[in-house]
């Protein structure tokens, strides 16, 4: 059983291989793999999707390796593998992303992504820090999480789902924010899981042992 951490030149994925495979040690859920090689996530258990900076950008830098999103498709559509997309990964989720243009993402949780815009002009974006999640559902990758637990975040950009039922968590920054979807066999997670901490872990850890 291997996790892959899917590389395609959007961030540095150092703190997030340390966490999961930290995760994945105390847990026996086997090794994990940072990979851009198609086949490699081809065989993968589970697929994690990272991203850090603009919805096209990290779109089209997805799509310029060749083969690799079709391994992911293949992955999540046809063999059913639990996924998580991380911030702009999890963004690629929805259907569209709105970032200076409109771009498709996988359309796998109806909803597009838009700019945050505050309601108190005192609040800055991106919406950068500490903030307290608010559970709006029940899910696997959330047990032992709680209401008022922190996650670290940066984005200025942010899911609106189309579905309230895809949403399992928001937190409050000028009005509610998307922080964690979920449908089917995949989840995304707005905040790095990797550098939240106690609870961030307990999620890594929760999504590697988890059956969907």
């Amino acid at each position: 059983m291997t996790t892959v951490l899917v590389d395609y030149d959007s961030g540095n994925l150092h703190s997030a291989e340390k966490a999961f495979q930290r995760m994945a040690a105390e847990g026996g859920h086997g090794p994990v793999q940072v990979t851009s090689d198609p086949d490699t996530v081809a065989r993968a258990s589970r697929i994690v999707l990272p991203g850090d900076g603009a919805f096209p950008a990290c779109r089209r830098g997805l799509a310029a390796m060749d083969g690799l999103e079709e391994a992911i498709r293949e992955g999540v559509e046809t063999r059913g593998v639990p996924f998580l997309g991380i911030c702009v990964g999890m963004q690629m989720l929805t259907t569209w992303g709105r970032e200076y243009e409109d771009v498709a993402g996988f359309d796998w949780i109806p909803g597009e992504v838009t700019r945050i815009m505050p309601d108190d002009p005192a609040l800055k974006v991106p919406h950068m820090g500490w903030n307290d999640l608010v559970l709006d559902g029940a899910h696997p990758v959330l047990e032992g999480v709680t209401t008022g637990d922190h996650a670290y975040f940066v984005h200025s950009y942010a899911m609106q789902v189309a579905d309230p039922a895809h949403l399992l968590a928001h937190v409050a920054y000028g009005g509610p924010v998307t922080a964690i979807v979920a449908q089917g066999n995949v989840v995304g997670m707005q905040f790095h899981p990797e550098k939240s901490q106690g609870a961030g872990l307990r999620m890594i850890g929760n999504f590697l042992g988890w059956r969907p």
